[in-house]
Formats: structure tokens, sequence, C-alpha cells
């Protein structure tokens, strides 16, 4: 279909038309509630379809095209979930389109009036963790299940006593019978507790709360409670409202945790990118967003790691940071080309396997990030800071030729 016909369509689409004319969809209200395509550029023709059901028409070439669309605000109001359904809903399964991709959206100002956004952010989970001038370093619980609350509770005495700053729930972990959710929270905070009474440094353990509302609001008030300072939600699978609702209640810093992540941005040619994910789930609250590392263990590239960590660092109405949580497949080798890349340390560093499988113990494996860290503050290779610490050595020496 010529670009211009497919682009009114979608247009229409998502505001005032639909597949045929209809009473009452006058030229009055067409002018105040249809959607105006403010831009379209051709950039190029594929061979063949790369989606099923799209409907050819015959000698036509397939052109690619990128469209900026402009919605009226009193179509939606503010209204994320209505946002959503809007930017990303019926678009997708239009049969004039093999492919389609949200690249970013513009949020008017008004949803600040009704969406807060995080009320934690980078400065509020740093003065938490009491870490300042370096990234906030911490690790997974594993194995992701099958240990019980007094297994758990002993992996994190160990974890905390080799100084990290963070631990969280592996997202499969909820309230399994094998370890449930309040036996594993009083466990695990009398160990952090007992650690903060000795030494005044409370590491930060994000528990994850998700599930149906009602348990999520209990599972909260029980990790406060406890002396909890942080809980996670899955956020793709409880949702833009229920998120929300939780920021309106929580007293503690939400760590969004974005499983199911591929299934929205994998293709290149479906879903969305993480410039226009990453202000959704900010505006419903937030406060700490994973963005995935450079050389991860996934399938995302190192520039599309950069471009999610900066997303979350950029002011939205003036604030709304969240802080980015780089993960997978990290150790020390990757930190600093990241801090080099983003020019700043406030984030996440959480690394599962480049913490606990560094040869010479858990704590060895802490040291030699934070060391990894600090040489890249300090502008130095990290193989010239290796020479005076050998934590940092044995992981060069070690995750080095795991890599290659």
């Amino acid at each position: 279909m010529p670009p211009e016909k497919a682009a009114e369509i979608m247009a229409g689409e998502q505001s005032s038309g639909t597949f045929i004319k209809v009473p009452g969809e006058t030229a009055e209200l067409k002018e105040r509630s249809a959607a105006r395509i403010e831009s379209l550029q051709i950039i190029g023709e594929v061979e063949a379809p790369s989606l099923p059901g799209a409907k050819r028409i015959k000698d036509r070439p397939i052109q690619r095209a990128l469209v900026t669309l402009n919605w009226p605000f009193e179509n939606v109001g503010a209204n994320l979930s209505n946002l959503c359904a809007t930017v990303a809903g019926n678009l997708y399964e239009l049969s004039p389109f093999s492919g389609l991709k949200l690249l970013d959206i513009e949020i008017p100002q008004e949803f600040a009036s009704l969406y807060k956004g995080p009320k934690f952010g980078i400065s509020g989970t740093r003065s938490l963790c009491n870490v300042y001038e370096r990234p906030v370093i911490g690790t997974i619980i594993k194995p992701s299940v099958g240990l019980s609350p007094k297994d758990t509770a002993q992996q994190v005495k160990t974890l905390i006593e080799a100084g990290l700053d963070f631990i969280k729930d592996d997202e499969l972990m909820g309230d399994p019978p094998h370890c449930p959710f309040d036996q594993r929270v009083e466990e695990v905070m009398k160990v952090i507790n007992r650690h903060a009474d000795k030494t005044g440094k409370k590491v930060m353990y994000a528990f994850n709360i998700s599930g149906d509302l009602d348990d999520m609001f209990r599972r909260h008030d029980w990790v406060l409670k406890q002396g909890g300072t942080c809980i996670m939600l899955s956020l793709n699978w409880v949702g833009i409202s229920a998120t929300a609702k939780i920021s309106s209640h929580t007293q503690v810093p939400i760590h969004g945790h974005r499983n199911g992540w591929g299934v929205f941005n994998r293709s290149e040619v479906l879903g969305m990118e993480f410039s226009a994910y990453q202000k959704i789930w900010r505006l419903a609250g937030a406060d700490h967003l994973h963005t995935n590392g450079i050389r991860n263990k996934f399938c995302e590239s190192d520039e599309s790691v950069i471009r999610s960590v900066k997303a979350c660092l950029a002011p939205m109405f003036g604030g709304y940071q969240a802080m980015p949580v780089i993960s997978s497949g990290q150790w020390a080798g990757q930190a600093p080309d990241t801090y080099k890349a983003i020019e700043s340390t406030d984030l996440m560093y959480v690394c599962g396997g480049g913490i606990v499988a560094h040869p010479s113990g858990i704590a060895a494996g802490v040291r030699s990030v934070q060391q990894a860290w600090q040489a890249a503050i300090e502008g130095k290779t990290l193989e010239e800071y290796a020479l005076q610490h050998a934590e940092l050595k044995q992981a060069l020496d070690f995750y080095g030729k795991v890599n290659s």
C-alpha cells in the first residue's frame, strides 16, 4: 500500500476513524479528534513481508518508513493505560503493515499532575544505601529457586559480609511453598539488621512482591515492618495500573524488573524501543529500571544498552530520574567501557556469576568489581590497576579466559 495511505489508516484506526466512515464522524469531530501525520520519511524497500498476515497489493514494492503521529491530548487525558492503548494498541495488527515498531513517545506535561514518578530515584536510593560517587554494586540470589528461607539468609550473610551494597531476589522467586515470602523476608532481614547494627551499613535487598494487588500491598507492608528498604516488581506482568497504585503506597524504592522485555524489543520490526518503554514506567513510579549491560549474555547490542542507560538518566518534566540497573553477564571487565560510554556513576552494577564465581571467593569478587570501577573513575586501565590489586588481577585472568 502507498505509505501515505497506510499512515492515514494508522492514524485513523487509533483516533476517530475505523475501516469505514460511520455516522457521527463529522468534519468538526475529525478536526477535533483525528490523529495527524506530522512527518513521513521513506527509508528503503524490502523483498518480502517481515511478518505473516500482511495484505500485499500486487506489483507494489514493500517500503519502510519513519512516521510521526500526533494525537490530541483530549483523546486520552492523563491516563497511562489509555495512552498505551492509543500509541501501542491495535496498530500492530493492521493488515497494511508487515512490521511496526514504536520508537519513541513525547508525553505531555499534563501527565505530571497525576503521575508523580519515582519517589526515591537515584538520590533516594543512594541515601538508603549510603553509597556516593560510585555505582551501587550488587548481586542476585542464586540458585534462582530451590533455596529455603534459612538458606537464602545464609547466602545473604556471606554476600553482605563481602561488602555488597545491594542484593535482589531473582525474578523467578515469589512466594513458593519451598520458600514462603513472609518467612524469607523475616530470615533475610534478621541478617541484614544485625549487620547494620554491628557495622552501620544497611544493605538494600529488593524483595519480589509481584502478585495480585492485595497480596502486593500486604507484602510491601511486611517488608517495611521487618525493616526492609526495597521491593521488586515484574513490571510487564503486574501492569501499569498496579505499579502506579503500589507507587502511591510504597515507602521504599521500587526495583523495576523488565523480564519479558524481549517480547517487546527483540524483533527489529515489532514492539517498541526502550526509549518509549522507560518513560511509561518512570511515570508509573519505578525507581530502578533494568537496562541490560554491555557485552551481555543476551542478544542486545552494546549501542542499544547505552541508549537505554542514558534514557533513564535523561530528565522528564525536570526530574523523574530512574536509576539504571546494569546486569546480565557483568563482571569487572566491562566497568571502564561502561563508564566511558555513559559518563556517569549513577547506576546499579549488578553481577551474578561475575561476583560469586570469582576464583578467590565472593568477597574477592566484590572487591574486583569495586576496584574496576575505581580504575575507571581514575582513568586507569584495568591491567594497570590490577598490578596493585590482586582481586582484579585474578578476575581479569579468570573471566577473561571464560569470555574469550
